[in-house]
């Protein structure tokens, strides 16, 4: 292969450099060797921050399954608070609710300020610790202190949803157009090994009852495990101007596709997510599920989403990430009406296996969807809007299960109900939305 074939490596000022220097002493093979070796030098470091990228949301799922999916929400609920007539169910809810609150008014503004101001990595490294710092004051809750418990899950949450953001925000900078689905896909997968990981680290702790300990190895995963992006994705340059909250919004329902495609996921989204906060409860209340069954029970779920994430990551960018949502909201229709008719534990399981494949899915093709249709440079900000509308959307799902379970003396199965709701009006809205042809 000459010079001339080597250019076709990549086209890259770095690599065709290394071509002309090679061609200079007349020498083609030299070519193809220096043009391989720079196009694995550019190649190498898109690579490390891919890797690091995907590796954070490894970190971040212990916290996801063992705190918010499955034990600390059930040991809140039923040890800190008292679930026997639903009032566990409504301090959970508000715990979450408020949260999200927080979330949605500060995720714009603060998204927004951060890319004016090039802090998006400061942003996203402090928002993480604190979420960290929380999860480990956990180990000084004690039954009855509602209130601690509260403020500190509640700030946790905070925390953990706001890093989200940047987090979220650097998808577009470490992965080209056309990859956006398959390395968004990619992340999900990799965070649902983590929180296999997670809770298996859980289990014998929670078997033992030791459960301060437990709060203690969550944080130490979370921030062990973090390392990678704090080191290695990069810092954003500043863009220099005056923040506008309303100009902001203006860019956003200036653009068609965009503010359809957020509303529809302001709506189901508000589904998913109240499946997951309340999922595990559920398990353990209504159909009398120990903690032990809990975490095995999302063990299998967690496999079944890191086999969905994987299998359809590449799917999301050859059939496009707005078929992939249909199809999996067509799938979590179903699980809310197999949840609500579910009588036997083992019932539960299968349901919740089938939910898990479509978990993974859902959340990767929104994230890749939303990604295709921002403009270059208002990545932060954008993405903070994208929290906004999760966030204050999943304000409401939370105090209605919590609601409709206090008010009905306990009855989780009508709150499931209601919950279903929320994917057939969404699903109903994504049809409106008309995103870019997918990459052949």
């Amino acid at each position: 292969m000459g010079g001339e074939a080597a250019r076709q490596v990549v086209r890259d000022p770095g690599v065709e450099g290394a071509i002309a220097a090679a061609q200079q002493v007349d020498h083609p093979g030299h070519a193809c060797k220096l043009a391989a070796a720079a196009s694995r030098r550019h190649f190498c470091p898109a690579v490390r921050r891919i890797l690091a990228w995907c590796l954070f949301d490894f970190a971040n799922s212990a916290y996801s399954a063992v705190i918010v999916a499955t034990v600390f929400g059930i040991y809140y609920t039923t040890t800190i608070v008292g679930n026997e007539r639903g009032l566990g169910d409504l301090w959970w809810g508000r715990v979450i609710s408020a949260s999200m609150i927080a979330v949605a008014l500060t995720g714009p503004v603060l998204g927004a300020l951060a890319d004016r101001a090039g802090r998006r990595k400061q942003a996203f490294v402090t928002f993480t610790l604190l979420c960290i710092a929380c999860v480990a004051l956990f180990a000084t809750i004690r039954p009855g202190m509602i209130v601690w418990g509260f403020a500190l899950a509640a700030l946790a949450n905070f925390a953990f949803e706001s890093a989200q953001i940047y987090y979220n925000a650097y998808l577009p900078d470490v992965a080209p157009p056309e990859r956006l689905g398959t390395v968004s896909g990619l992340g999900f997968g990799i965070g649902y090994l983590g929180s296999i990981v997670g809770l298996l680290i859980a289990l014998p702790l929670a078997a033992a009852h030791r459960l301060d300990l437990l709060w203690l190895a969550v944080a130490g995963f979370f921030a062990v495990f973090s390392l990678p992006a704090f080191l290695v994705l990069p810092a954003a340059p500043p863009r220099p101007a005056a923040f506008d909250v309303w100009r902001l919004a203006r860019d956003v329902f200036g653009r068609p596709d965009l503010r359809r495609f957020l509303l529809a996921y302001f709506v189901y989204l508000d589904g998913v997510e109240t499946t997951i906060y309340f999922s595990g409860i559920f398990a353990a209340k209504t159909l009398g599920f120990t903690t032990p069954e809990v975490i095995k029970l999302f063990l299998a779920v967690q496999a079944s989403a890191l086999v969905g994430s994987l299998l359809l990551a590449r799917p999301t960018d050859r059939w496009g990430p707005k078929r992939v949502l249909m199809g999996t909201l067509f799938l979590w229709i179903g699980v809310s009406i197999g949840a609500y008719f579910a009588q036997t534990k083992a019932m539960f399981f299968g349901v919740a296996v089938i939910a898990g494949f479509g978990l993974g899915p859902v959340q990767a093709a929104s994230r890749a969807l939303m990604a295709s249709l921002i403009p270059r440079g208002q990545e932060a900000e954008m993405f903070g809007f994208y929290a906004f509308c999760g966030k204050s959307s999943a304000v409401l799902g939370p105090l209605v299960f919590g609601a409709v379970s206090y008010l009905l003396s306990g009855n989780q199965r009508a709150a499931v109900a209601a919950v279903g709701v929320f994917f057939a009006v969404g699903l109903l809205l994504l049809q409106r939305v008309r995103p870019a042809r997918p990459a052949e």
